[in-house]
């Protein structure tokens, strides 16, 4: 048996339909029809293809139609007997219709067995096995197992019997007229050419028992799996419950000490235990639902048990705000109270001794020739929250550009020049922080400067913003920001995503987002970072917390550097209003990065209010000076 010249082969589907518009040419077909020596015809189909850019012998091209052929007459075959429902049998089913539909009508046992009109290559056949791999390859589908009964049928031939007619004591063998009447009639119809036997696959069959099989399996695993998220559902909710059982206790215990102290006589002691047990239940992760009927798994951070000696010997106020910021809570009404009024403790007051730059220099690193509207939004952005000035840092092509945007931004065409880092490291010193990243573009010469910039400014001990493509420089390069205090990433979820298997080197999991950008934070050094999504999540390593301010539905180009530039200047406030001592319970940046959070899901939703579906990044910082005053001024 010759070996199949084409195994292993395989054809894209760009690469089959190309071979079939040149074999269904009208030459093609005319130089293919009544001729059995065909190798020229499909040597000049390969000569063909190749010109097409795909190199392919004559012998391949006439095993790969020949195969489409077969395919072709067996969805034939089921389209008519079934219903359509083998249609799909034959992926190019359309192109070889309108081919073929202008032929005399093909003879199955021609395809089947391969050794007669135009399938004759310089005496070349495939045997079953061949025509099965054809098949394979073609269709994409794997191939049956080799123990499968297979059930040959053979054309019925009259095979003629001599009859021995006794006259007397001579025997003289007769043929029945019949039967050479029979074989007369056979050799007149067949073709003169001699064929192999075929084997009749039973594909249908075959196909049938497969697909009842894989929907049998399938069906089996969903039971299973649902089985399982129910056994896990009643473990959690049994661990709720216990744990919820304690923390009321430890609510009561609570209770019942500072009714015991001075001045706390006077509250009713039977109305405390209902409170503390709201805002435990409200406060932890563990007891709080995600989507209906699930249950998040409590992370080690937020075991009810720990440093329950620790908790007796204080006061018991101080104990729930300690419980309530341990675990990490997304309350409303306890620890973004608590951020709301650490963020407006940050905010200068307006008066007239101030002198111009004092409230805050904000510098924005990025904007390109394809990226100007990021650099603005994020630099118009810092001056709308309170900035008094904001300079950009851009290449040269994009500055007239940005400047023409708002005469109000200080343009420095300076990234892409031989001396950039020389040239913004003048201005470092006038600067109070730095947002790196919004349209800067990942150009290796830029991401160089926007590298050593970053280098400099971590010299004078500035707040540092990374957004944008400023994050795909982190991806590339963790140890440019890593583990310096003052840094703040503002990553969305895939670049997110990007970075923490960047770091860890391993798939993150989805189930847990508190999880991973807790872990994100600590393998870099604890460095404050902004997760932006449905509940953007602030995190240093140690804490996380939650901003769940709602905003809109709508997600526009532009809000995450909105974000980055009004964080730009919140982060210069919150550091000075920690070294001036207002805040000490809480890490600066993170205070920082939960005001920048919601003031821009503020102004999403001021914007969309007024805009609906219509609402642009420009809408939105219009509204900055109303969402400003309504959660940090009222």
């Amino acid at each position: 048996m010759q070996a199949n010249t084409t195994r292993g082969f395989l054809w894209s589907d760009v690469e089959t339909r190309t071979l079939l518009n040149i074999w269904g040419e009208q030459d093609i077909q005319v130089a293919l029809d009544g001729n059995f020596r065909n190798s020229f015809v499909y040597r000049d189909v390969s000569r063909r293809l190749g010109a097409m850019g795909f190199e392919r012998t004559p012998e391949q091209c006439r095993v790969r139609i020949k195969s489409l052929k077969r395919q072709y007459l067996l969805a034939k075959e089921g389209n008519l007997r079934n219903n359509g429902q083998y249609h799909k049998i034959c992926k190019f089913y359309d192109t070889m219709e309108r081919i073929l539909s202008n032929r005399p009508a093909l003879d199955p046992l021609e395809l089947m067995d391969g050794g007669a009109g135009e399938e004759a290559v310089d005496g070349l056949e495939e045997d079953g096995e061949d025509a099965q791999d054809a098949y394979s390859e073609s269709t994409g589908e794997c191939t049956f197992p080799a123990e499968t009964e297979v059930k040959l049928e053979y054309p019925t031939v009259p095979i003629p019997i001599p009859v021995k007619v006794t006259v007397g004591n001579n025997s003289t063998p007769v043929r029945p007229h019949n039967s050479s009447q029979s074989a007369g009639n056979l050799t007149t119809t067949r073709p003169k050419r001699p064929r192999k036997r075929r084997a009749n696959f039973p594909m249908e069959k075959l196909m049938e028992q497969f697909l009842e099989q894989s929907a049998q399996a399938e069906d089996s695993f969903y039971r299973m799996e649902e089985q399982r998220l129910q056994a896990e559902d009643h473990r959690r909710e049994g661990e709720h419950a216990r744990e919820l059982h304690m923390l009321q206790m430890l609510g009561q215990m609570f209770s019942s000490i500072s009714s015991t102290r001075p001045g706390s006589a006077t509250t009713p002691t039977k109305t405390a235990p209902p409170a503390r047990a709201s805002v435990f239940s409200s406060a932890s992760p563990s007891c709080t639902r995600g989507q209906p009927g699930h249950l998040k798994r409590p992370s080690p951070q937020t075991n009810c048990f720990t440093q329950q000696s620790q908790l007796l010997n204080q006061d018991p106020q101080a104990l729930v705000f300690e419980r309530f910021n341990s675990l990490g809570s997304t309350s409303h009404r306890g620890m973004e109270d608590e951020l709301f009024s650490l963020v407006k403790s940050t905010v200068p007051p307006l008066i007239s001794k101030k002198h111009k730059g004092q409230d805050g220099r904000i510098g924005i690193i990025g904007g390109c020739q394809d990226y100007t509207g990021a650099p603005y939004f994020a630099a118009i952005s810092a001056l709308k929250v309170g900035a008094d000035l904001s300079h950009v840092f851009c290449t040269k092509d994009a500055a007239t550009v940005i400047k023409s945007y708002s005469p109000e931004l200080i343009v420095h065409p300076v990234l892409d020049s031989p001396n950039a880092v020389e040239e913004i490291e003048k201005w470092l010193p006038r600067l109070h922080g730095l947002v790196v990243g919004p349209g800067l573009g990942r150009e290796d010469f830029l991401l160089k400067t926007a590298k050593d910039v970053i280098e400099k400014s971590k010299a004078r001990d500035i707040p540092i913003v990374i957004d944008a493509d400023g994050l795909w420089l982190v991806t590339q390069q963790p140890s440019v920001i890593q583990g310096y205090q003052k840094g703040i990433l503002t990553p969305n979820f895939m670049e997110f995503t990007r970075l923490y298997e960047a770091l860890h080197h391993e798939q993150m999991d989805n189930s847990d987002h508190q999880r991973s950008v807790m872990q994100l934070s600590v393998a870099m050094g604890n460095l404050t970072v902004v997760l932006k999504g449905e509940q953007d999540l602030i995190t240093d390593g140690s804490k996380v917390v939650s901003c769940s301010i709602e905003g809109s539905g709508r997600r526009c180009g532009g809000q995450g550097d909105l974000l980055s530039g009004s964080l730009g200047v919140l982060a210069h406030w919150a550091h000075a209003a920690s070294a001036a001592g207002l805040i000490r319970s809480m890490n600066p940046s993170m205070v920082a990065g939960y005001g920048a959070c919601a003031l821009t899901r503020q102004c999403n939703s001021q914007a969309f209010q007024q805009h609906g579906r219509s609402t642009t990044t420009s809408d939105m910082i219009q509204e900055i000076g109303s969402a400003f005053k309504k959660l940090f001024e009222s």
